[in-house]
């Protein structure tokens, strides 16, 4: 695998396929100037213009993952729902968000793999039906707070 060099100004990588915060993710791209890369297995609707990126990939597990963490650098930001992606991004130096707001960190992703794996495990076992958690306004609001705090956070790092 390769890596995409450091560049002086950050990018957003959205992992696109099951992404509920497209739109807002291209409103603070374009507020400062940035790429955004969606990456998914299938061709999608997305706004048009010089930042936006589309990339897609086979289909196939976890290929849009793979591409993500192949090309995402130290000052960049990814979002995504997928916990292993997330670390896989945090160990390149890069943020990690999810959709709802919620940050990925080094102090959390641990916890948050391991809480992974045991909902998995609840599941296959049938003690759990897990469940689908609406994505509500504020999930919204919380989201594009938490990316304009850290595309500033990447900006300032990139200087």
């Amino acid at each position: 695998m390769t890596t995409a060099a450091p560049s002086s100004s950050p990018a957003i990588f959205i992992d696109a396929d099951a992404c509920p915060v497209k739109d807002e993710a291209v409103r603070v791209a374009e507020r400062h100037g940035l790429p955004v890369h969606f990456v998914s297995n299938a061709w999608m609707r997305l706004p048009e213009g010089p930042l936006i990126k589309r990339v897609i990939v086979p289909e196939g597990p976890d290929i849009a993952d793979d591409w993500i963490a192949e090309h995402i650098g130290p000052n960049d930001v990814a979002v995504t729902a997928d916990i292993p992606l997330a670390a896989r991004c945090l160990k390149k130096g890069a943020q990690a968000i999810g959709p709802t707001g919620k940050p990925f960190t080094e102090s959390s992703i641990g916890m948050a793999l391991a809480m992974r794996e045991l909902s998995a495990h609840l599941r296959e076992t049938g003690e759990s039906k897990g469940y689908n958690a609406s994505f509500t306004r504020q999930d919204r609001s919380r989201f594009l707070e938490a990316l304009e705090l850290a595309v500033r956070r990447a900006i300032g790092a990139s200087r």
